[in-house]
C-alpha cells in the first residue's frame, strides 16, 4: 500500500514532469526516425548502387562499412563518443551538447533503416525491373515509378517498428540529461530519494506508448495486406 500511496503522491506533485518527459521522448524519437529515414535512404541507395571502378563498388563499400560498424557497436558507446568528441571538433556545440546526442541517435537509426529499405527494395520481384526496362524505362525511372512504390508496402510497417524501438532506445540518452522520461525519473529520484515508484510510473508510460503504437502498426499491416 505504501508503494501505491507514493505513486499517487508522486503523480499529484510531478505529473507535469512526466508529461514533459513523454513529450520530449516522442519528439526525440520522431526527429531520430525522420532523419534516420533520410540517412538510411541514402545508404540503401549506395548499397544497391551499380557504380563501380574496376571490380570495386566504392559507394557500396562505404555504405556497407558504415552500416556494419554502427550496427556492430553499442548505442551507448556511440552516444558517449559524439557527446565528448563533437564539441571538441565544433566548439560552438559545447554550450548545447544535446545536438551531439540527437546526431548520434540519427546516425545510429540511419544504419538500421538502411537495411530495412534495402530489404524492402530487394523483396520486389526482379521481374518488375525487367518488365519496366523492356518497356523503355531507364534504371532511374524504373526505381522511382515501379520499384519504390511497391517497396513502400514492405518498408512502412518495419519503419513503424523502428519508431517503437527508438522510443525505448532514447532512454539511453537520459545518461546525458536530455529531458526524456528517464531524465525525469532521475530528477524525481534525486528530489524524493524514491526509486521504485517513479520507475513504475515511467515503465507504465513506456508500455502504453509502445503498446498503442504496436497495435496501430498491426492494423496498418492488415490494411496493407488487404490492399494486395
Amino acid at each position: 500500500m505504501d508503494i501505491i500511496n507514493n505513486i499517487v503522491r508522486i503523480l499529484e506533485k510531478y505529473w507535469n514532469l512526466f508529461l514533459i518527459g513523454t513529450a520530449n521522448t516522442l519528439l526525440l524519437s520522431a526527429v531520430t526516425v525522420l532523419f534516420g529515414i533520410i540517412i538510411g535512404s541514402l545508404l540503401a541507395l549506395m548499397r544497391i548502387s551499380k557504380l563501380h571502378i574496376g571490380r570495386c563498388k566504392p559507394l557500396n563499400l562505404i555504405a556497407t562499412v558504415y552500416v556494419e560498424f554502427i550496427r556492430g557497436t553499442p548505442l551507448l558507446l556511440q552516444l558517449y563518443f559524439f557527446y565528448f568528441l563533437l564539441p571538441m571538433m565544433v566548439p560552438a556545440l559545447q554550450l548545447d551538447k544535446t545536438f551531439s546526442i540527437i546526431l548520434a541517435l540519427c546516425l545510429n537509426s540511419g544504419a538500421y533503416v538502411a537495411e530495412i529499405i534495402r530489404a524492402g527494395i530487394n523483396a520486389v520481384d526482379k521481374g518488375q525491373m525487367e518488365a519496366a526496362r523492356s518497356l523503355g524505362l531507364n534504371y532511374r525511372q524504373t526505381m522511382i515509378k515501379v520499384i519504390f512504390p511497391q517497396a513502400v508496402k514492405n518498408i512502412l510497417p518495419a519503419l513503424c517498428n523502428e519508431f517503437v524501438s527508438i522510443i525505448k532506445e532514447t532512454s539511453l540518452a537520459s545518461t546525458f540529461f536530455v529531458g526524456d522520461l528517464m531524465t525525469q525519473f532521475k530528477t524525481i529520484n534525486g528530489a524524493l530519494f524514491l526509486s521504485i515508484e517513479p520507475l513504475i510510473i515511467v515503465g507504465i508510460i513506456y508500455f502504453v506508448l509502445t503498446f498503442t503504437l504496436s497495435k496501430g502498426i498491426a492494423v496498418l499491416e492488415r490494411r496493407l495486406k488487404t490492399s494486395d
